[in-house]
Order: C-alpha cells, then sequence, then structure tokens
C-alpha cells in the first residue's frame, strides 16, 4: 500500500512517514500544495494524508481539484483546529474523514485502516485456470505458493487490482519503485518478465500483455470480489 503526505510541518509530515514505514506501507511526501497536488495526479496512492493549511494551494482545494479530475483516493484530512465548519467543509469538498491535531500515532494509524479497508483484501481474486490468493508478501495459485519476490509479488497485486486497464511503464514504476527511485524506468520490463516466468508453470504468463510503446495490461476473466 502507498500513501502520500501532504504536509508543510516537515518534522511532522516525517514524523508520520516514519510512523507508516515501520507498518510496511509505502510513502511520499509533498511540503506545498501545489507539489502534493502534483504528485497525487501523477501516481496512483491508496490514500492521501492532507493538512488543510499548506502553502501555494490550500488542503480543500486540492481535494475539489482531484475529485473534479475523478481521483477517488481516499482522503485523511488534518486540521489544527477543532473546526465543526472545517470538518463540514472538507466532507463536503470530497475528504473521506479528519483528524485534529495534535493526535496519537495509533488513532492515525486506525483512521488509514479504515480508508483502507477492502482496498488490499485480494483473499478470493481468481484469474485464468483458479484462484489466485493474496496474502501479506504471499501468493498462492491452486494452493501452490508463488516464489515471488516483493516486487514481483506488488507487481502482481497491481496488476490485479487494475485488471483488464492499459498501465503506463511510468505509471508502474512509480507505483513499484517510487518517483524517487535511482532504478530507470526499464527495470519494470525486467521484472514483468520475471513475473511472466513464474506464471508459466501454470500457462498463464500470456494473461500479461505487453501494449507495444505504451506499458502492459493484465487481460483475462479477472474476478476481483465487490465489497
Amino acid at each position: 500500500m502507498k500513501i502520500l503526505i501532504i504536509d508543510d510541518e516537515k518534522m511532522l509530515a516525517d514524523g508520520i512517514a516514519d510512523l507508516l514505514r515501520e507498518e510496511k506501507y509505502d510513502v511520499d511526501s509533498a511540503h506545498t500544495g501545489l507539489d502534493g497536488l502534483m504528485l497525487a495526479e501523477q501516481n496512483i496512492y491508496d490514500a492521501i494524508i492532507l493538512d488543510i493549511m499548506l502553502p501555494e494551494m490550500d488542503g480543500f482545494s486540492i481535494v475539489q481539484s482531484l475529485r473534479r479530475q475523478a481521483i477517488k483516493t481516499p482522503i485523511l484530512l488534518l486540521t489544527a483546529k477543532d473546526s465543526v465548519t472545517d470538518r463540514v467543509k472538507g466532507l463536503d469538498a470530497g475528504a473521506d474523514d479528519y483528524l485534529i491535531k495534535p493526535f496519537a500515532g495509533p488513532e492515525l494509524l486506525a483512521r488509514i485502516r479504515v480508508l483502507l479497508r477492502g482496498k488490499g483484501d485480494l483473499a478470493e481474486v481468481e484469474i485464468g485456470y483458479g484462484p489466485i490468493k493474496l496474502n501479506d508478501h504471499d501468493a498462492y495459485l491452486n494452493g501452490e505458493k508463488l516464489n515471488l519476490t516483493i516486487k514481483e509479488f506488488r507487481l502482481l497485486e497491481f496488476f490485479i487490482l487494475n485488471k483488464e486497464q492499459i498501465l503506463l511503464r511510468d505509471q508502474i514504476f512509480n507505483r513499484i519503485w517510487g518517483f524517487s527511485s535511482e532504478a530507470g524506468v526499464n527495470v519494470v520490463d525486467v521484472y514483468v518478465h520475471h513475473l511472466r516466468k513464474k506464471l508459466v508453470p501454470f500457462q498463464m504468463d500470456h494473461w500479461i500483455v505487453t501494449v507495444r510503446g505504451i506499458g502492459f495490461m493484465l487481460k483475462g476473466e479477472v474476478n476481483v470480489p465487490q465489497n
């Protein structure tokens, strides 16, 4: 799971990032409204932690901009004021929840878990010739464990969550490796090749389709249960 933090208080943002990384989340951070909006528009996140008071562009405007673009990423607003007006304004703009500063780490984590509830539950996902079950960093196909690296696991998860959709190489790279990674975007092709090889024994490697010059797509009868 990947989370974006947008907060101009760098010490607070770094503290939240450390807390989330301890819980095995991937984290990106931005310290101005415009930088945060750019990251949210260009990358796919599972949740956004967004401060209201930001330089260049406030949190309310960011929420409104993302929702106008049909970006439905769950958003947790952070506010320094216990103001009913601010809370209502944020929720009306399209935010999913709010948290008043100062807050305890366990409370923040609990709010994030609620926002993410159901997004990563792939226990009943079925693909191709039988069910694939993803549990933490393990994947099973027809009850047999797939020997995947963490990156291969996350790549397979990303394909399943975006079934029958063309994923750009840059989009995959930013999601799996992060925009600040020193690796080149060609690493995506390398890991797709590795993942296909792991699926060969199950005659499923052809489900990962190369869209020439663009990226890749998982194309097949994949049923992700609706919650």
